[in-house]
């Protein structure tokens, strides 16, 4: 039996008025204030970092650079079509690889499954690389 007499207890009644209400809003203002106050901090930070009297970054140093001169071509310029063959074959490569360093592990659990589940997705990838000699991804033009 509690120690006050007469009193009843109201599941979710508090102490004080209001509590529950205001809480999530302080916690949100908190944080709001927490955040403007790191944000002021970082703006702060970089501008005492600035050198005071230097001049900002000029003209010719925004131009990019290609081992000392001008580049011939625009960064965005469009690559001749066997360039993407030759990545599909790359990312097969190495999905293979990437794959095979965590079989080894399983195999050691697992047995002749996973001797089983690798030789089948080593036989996809043979194909998909049969396909690509086929079609002459391997003959550099």
């Amino acid at each position: 039996m509690s120690g006050r007499s007469g009193a009843l207890a109201v599941p979710g009644a508090c102490a004080r008025h209001g509590e529950r209400g205001d809480k999530p809003l302080i916690d949100l203002f908190l944080l709001s204030v927490v955040f403007l106050f790191l944000a002021g901090c970082a703006l702060a930070l970089q501008r005492l970092a600035q050198p005071a009297g230097l001049p900002g970054v000029t003209e010719p140093q925004k131009t990019p650079v290609l081992g000392g001169h001008e580049p011939g071509t625009h960064a965005w310029q469009r690559y001749h079509v066997r360039f993407y063959s030759m990545t599909l074959l790359f990312i097969a490569f190495e999905m293979e690889m990437m794959f095979m360093y965590p079989w080894a592990v399983v195999y050691v659990a697992e047995g002749v499954k996973a001797i089983m589940e690798m030789g089948m997705f080593l036989a996809i990838l043979s194909i998909g690389i049969i396909y690509g000699w086929r079609e002459g991804i391997f003959r550099w033009q």
